[in-house]
């Protein structure tokens, strides 16, 4: 299908267009107490910036978008030195990030156009897209058919299922889903003011190049408990560049096979984010690199304008033994949920 398509999703309250580029969320219309409606999800009116790069990067071409609403893989997170070894074989990936790589590599899912090959409408309208990503992409082993589906099961609920089977190899697969959320419009400044609750008790750690030591940390008596609701801005400065930080799921009540990940609100207009999940981490960042970028509408997005809440598997899962598993074997149906309820 033609890069350039953005296809949308709406149920009456809540309106998400989506793009094949990355099976990217480029606008998300959710009303406030009051009905006000805003767009909440940082991103830009067209899709060309999606899919432009400004010059060279550390070890390969930067994109403008920092990752702005897509899908990330066939890994999300940073892999150590762009190197593991899996049924001894040592494979290098494509460094992007560093000395590492990042989120799949210089193109991954990100970078290139899903096939929508489903949708519905009625009672719970959705989207299905589908990448066929194949053996030796960005250095990664096997075939992989991916798939992504949004949908809105009801009026105040998006959900995103992601799958992905490896055809003929083991590899490891973790999709993330990057978008920027800000509560209060896209275009209304920082989110320090935000107020986050997340469940979970414990973080990995990481060493300077932003990789986790391995170790799995309490977060009791830091800057990083959130197991109760704090302000953003409270305590980030006490935090060397912002969060940027993956926490271990451990502590979320469950609802139909999903935990609890986090609850999100803005002070200002009072719309709030819970997001429900299956996945045993989550990425907490505070947009810490995004620097005068122009977005929808003009809107110029500073540092800290947006938070991502991305769950996944845990960061380097590949080269960490003592962290969950990301392999997938061959056969076998990697699958990932996320549930982002929107209430005023």
């Amino acid at each position: 299908m033609a890069a350039e398509e953005i296809l949308e999703l709406s149920n009456g309250r809540i309106t998400a267009k989506i793009a094949a580029w990355g099976a990217t969320i480029t606008s998300l219309i959710v009303p406030d107490a009051r009905g006000n409606l805003a767009d909440v999800v940082l991103g830009f009116d067209t899709l060309e910036p999606y899919m432009e790069y400004v010059g060279t990067g550390k070890g390969g071409q930067k994109s403008i978008s920092p990752y702005f609403g897509c899908i990330v893989g066939r890994v999300a997170n940073r892999i150590k030195e762009g190197k593991f070894t899996l049924n001894g074989v040592e494979y290098s990936l494509a460094i992007n990030n560093g000395p590492n790589s990042l989120h799949g590599g210089l193109k991954g899912f990100d970078k290139v156009v899903w096939d929508v090959v489903e949708r519905k409408s009625g009672e719970c309208p959705s989207i299905t897209f589908q990448y066929d990503s194949k053996d030796g992409e960005e250095g990664y082993p096997g075939d992989v058919t991916v798939r992504a589906t949004y949908s809105l099961p009801d009026s105040t609920t998006l959900r995103l299922d992601m799958e992905a089977v490896a055809e003929n190899k083991a590899t490891p697969i973790n999709l993330a889903q990057h978008t920027y959320w800000n509560l209060a419009g896209h275009n209304s400044g920082d989110t320090l003011d935000h107020s986050i609750q997340i469940w979970g008790k414990h973080i990995t750690p990481v060493d300077e190049n932003t990789i986790p030591t391995g170790e799995i940390m309490p977060v009791k008596d830091t800057p990083f408990d959130f197991t109760t609701e704090h302000n953003i801005g409270a305590r980030i400065n006490d935090v060397p560049g912002g969060y940027d930080h993956n926490y271990v799921l451990d502590s979320g009540e469950e609802k139909n096979g999903l935990k609890h990940a986090a609850k999100l609100k803005d002070s200002s207009n009072s719309r709030t984010l819970d997001l429900w999940t299956d996945a045993p981490g989550m990425q907490f960042y505070t947009a810490n690199y995004v620097d005068g970028i122009t977005g929808k509408g003009g809107a110029v997005y500073g540092k800290h304008s947006g938070v991502c809440l991305e769950t996944q598997g845990l960061p380097n899962a590949i080269n960490q033994p003592n962290f969950p598993s990301v392999v997938v074997q061959p056969g076998e149906k990697y699958k990932h949920t996320m549930l982002f309820e929107f209430s005023s």
